[in-house]
Order: structure tokens, then C-alpha cells, then sequence
């Protein structure tokens, strides 16, 4: 999404783990990487008190963005939710139409789907990389299936060449999530715009944040001019303010997508150190990654996979056990040694409200099976490399007592 995601997640109500010795050493989950550059940034825009939506700040971030991710068009929203609704409003996507998206997703894309009246249709996922299984996604094309939205989880990117050839010759829509996979590329080119648009999120859990944030990408140009318009309340507000028009008006349904200049601020440096940032998190990764070879050799875990056309940001380190049981063995013996090492989405189609308001009686094996055995470890640009050795080798005795 994955869309913004709690720092840490309740344990799940129908089998609580069990008890685990008193903390030694804290390990939060994520904390965001915020220096005297941003606060420096923050400041100076306070002082110009030109702190509105839309403003300076906001178009050099947004010129910014499309440079560094490769994109044509780039529209900073709110958060990655709103770039999804402003798409989809933008795609003409209503009541009747259906929309492939994988259940093993963060809820907004189901949200952003069901508020313009179309039906969300889960599909199961690739147990490799956790995302999109394009397979089960071709054999749910109907005559109403309008758009496929795959999600790049974890920050690796889903088969997009498998997806932009299932779109052009299904005649679908293509709308990337790749809210976790700021910087990520599929051969060589950044995600997020493969096909018709996609968005990334900077809430204060991704590798580049504001606290709360998004934008959509396209390289259309007649659907960014779309999207501006709904951006701006519906109203041609941004062709008035480049001097195409004498006044504005509304001209098209619309919302308030617009991020203030503020926020642009901090943003605008942590763009300026994304690179930096996705690098640090990558060492982090790699430590984890090669730390447990030797369980995964035991068949006690599986690692993530990472496809060979795919470089990814090091968003999340996630792993696999054999069980559930085990899994929240495992997260309970974490979390008392200090580790807020938690699981991650909980699939949507077996959600309260797809079964009750939806009236769902579906059943994904795969992603019900896998979602059940994952467990995320911390990851983020405070950690210390010494920190996520110590990591490893709790883990490690997490799996003995388990």
C-alpha cells in the first residue's frame, strides 16, 4: 500500500501469543530520519508565512519528484489513499466496474474502489514476493473489469512487464500502488507510472516522509490535467494561476487534494536525500537477509525473493515461518526482548467488513496461508547496523525456544 501502516500493529485477536520474558533492549519499529535540514526547511517556510496549498514550495517538490522518479506528472496529495480516489474519479471508474487488486493489500485501495461505486476483486498473491499473482488476476477478468491496481510490497516491485502485457491485451486500466516502493525500479525504470498512473506515500513510516503525504504520478498529460482539476475542488484554479486562464471557475467534480506548503518543506529535503536514505536502509536489509540464510537452510523461515529485474528501496524486511503458531511464537518472544517486530495486512476479502457488509464467502488459500506465517522486523534510518545484528540473533533464539 500499502497506503499508511501503523508503526505497530494490536496482535490479533483470535489467537493472542503467549507470554514472553521482560524487555532487555528496545528496538522500535520505524522512526523517521529527520535532521536539522528539514527542521532548517520548516522554519524558513514558516517565515515567508506563505504556508497554503499549492503554493512555491509545492510545485518545486512536485518538478522535483517527476525528475527524480522519472514520471512526466507529479501531483502531491494528502496522503497515497487520496492520489488512489483522485485516480480513479480521473479514470471514470463507477458503479458496475470491477477492479483486480490483490486481498493482501492495505485498505485503502479497497476504500478508493468501493467509494465510486465499483466492486473490488481479490485476488491471491505470489508467495515468492508477496505481491499481485497475475495468473489468478487474468482468470477473474470479466466484461466489467475495468482496471488492475497491483501493489510493489515491501518496496519490490510487482512483474510489470507481465502487467502492462495483461492490460493492453485485456484492454485494462493500470494503476500501480507503489506507496512502499519510493525508488524502486522494474528494469532499470523507476515504478510507479507503467501504465495509465500510480502513487507513492510519505506518511512517517516510509524511507521518505513528510508525516503525512502522497503523490500521484502519471505520464499522461491530458489525465494529469484531469487530476489537477479534481485536485483543485473541481475548479481550473492551477490553469488561472499559470495564466492560461483570466479567472477560475468549477469546471468538473472535484475534492480538496492539495498539500500545504509546509509540509511540502520538509518534504522537499527529504527528497533531495532519498538516495542516501534508501541506502542506508539497504545495508540494514542486507544484514538481516544474509543473517538468516542458515534458518532458511533449516526450513524454519523463508526470506523474501527479490525477481532479477526488480531493485527495490528496502522499505520492509519481512520473513515467513513455517506455521502460524510459530509466528506469533516467534513475535512474541521478539516483542519481549525489546524487538516491535509485528505482522502485516490482514487479507481483506476475510476482513469483518468484506464478510458482513460485502457479503463475501470468498476463500484465498495462498494469501490466507502466508499472510498467517509473516513477520515484519524494524527497519528504518535510526537503526544502527550493530542493532540489526542484535535483531538477527534474538531472531535467531526466537526460532530455538519456539
Amino acid at each position: 500500500m500499502t497506503p499508511k501502516e501503523p508503526a505497530t500493529q494490536p496482535a490479533q485477536a483470535s489467537a493472542a501469543p503467549p507470554p514472553a520474558p521482560a524487555a532487555t533492549h528496545e528496538i522500535p519499529f520505524t522512526r523517521p530520519s529527520i535532521s536539522a535540514l528539514e527542521m532548517r526547511a520548516v522554519a524558513t517556510a514558516l517565515r515567508t508565512q506563505r504556508i497554503g496549498g499549492n503554493g512555491p514550495i509545492c510545485k518545486r517538490v512536485q518538478q522535483l519528484l517527476a525528475a527524480q522518479l522519472g514520471v512526466q506528472h507529479a501531483l502531491l496529495t494528502p496522503n497515497a489513499t487520496q492520489a488512489m480516489e483522485m485516480a480513479l474519479l480521473a479514470m471514470g471508474i463507477g458503479p458496475g466496474d470491477e477492479v483486480l487488486m490483490p486481498s493482501f493489500a492495505f485498505v485503502s485501495q479497497a476504500n478508493a474502489i468501493l467509494l465510486r461505486g465499483a466492486t473490488p476483486v481479490f485476488c491471491e498473491v505470489d508467495p515468492a514476493t508477496m505481491n499481485l499473482d497475475i495468473a489468478d488476476a487474468e482468470r477473474r477478468i470479466t466484461p466489467r473489469t475495468k482496471l488492475v491496481m497491483p501493489v510493489h510490497y515491501a518496496g519490490v516491485p510487482a512483474d510489470l512487464d507481465a502487467l502492462t502485457k495483461l492490460a493492453s491485451e485485456r484492454r485494462l486500466e493500470l494503476f500501480e500502488d507503489a506507496a512502499q516502493a519510493y525508488g524502486s525500479t522494474w528494469n532499470g525504470r523507476p515504478v510507479g507510472a507503467f501504465g495509465r498512473a500510480g502513487c507513492v506515500s510519505f506518511h512517517e513510516t516510509k524511507n521518505v516522509t513528510s508525516g503525512e503525504g502522497g503523490a500521484l504520478l502519471t505520464n499522461d498529460l491530458e489525465f494529469a490535467r484531469r487530476c489537477e482539476l479534481i485536485q483543485e475542488k473541481g475548479t481550473n484554479r492551477s490553469a488561472f494561476l499559470r495564466g492560461e486562464v483570466d479567472k477560475y471557475t468549477w469546471v468538473s467534480l472535484g475534492g480538496s487534494y492539495v498539500v500545504s506548503d509546509l509540509l511540502a518543506a520538509l518534504l522537499e529535503v527529504q527528497v533531495q536525500r532519498a538516495a542516501a536514505l534508501n541506502k542506508a536502509r539497504m545495508s540494514l536489509w542486507q544484514t538481516y537477509y544474509s543473517g538468516f540464510a542458515e534458518l532458511e537452510q533449516k526450513g524454519l523461515l523463508r526470506r523474501p525473493v527479490v525477481p532479477a529485474a526488480a531493485r527495490h528501496n528496502s522499505h520492509i524486511f519481512w520473513f515467513r515461518t513455517a506455521t502460524p503458531e510459530m509466528q506469533r511464537k516467534v513475535i512474541a518472544q521478539l516483542r519481549g526482548s525489546g524487538i516491535q517486530a509485528t505482522f502485516h495486512f490482514q487479507p481483506l476479502h476475510d476482513s469483518p467488513y468484506a464478510r458482513k457488509s460485502m457479503k463475501l464467502t470468498q476463500h484465498l488459500p495462498v494469501t490466507e496461508r502466508e499472510a498467517n506465517c509473516l513477520v515484519r522486523l524494524p527497519l528504518h534510518g535510526q537503526l544502527r547496523k550493530k542493532d540489526a545484528q542484535w535483531v538477527v540473533d534474538q531472531t535467531r533464539k526466537a526460532f530455538q525456544s519456539a
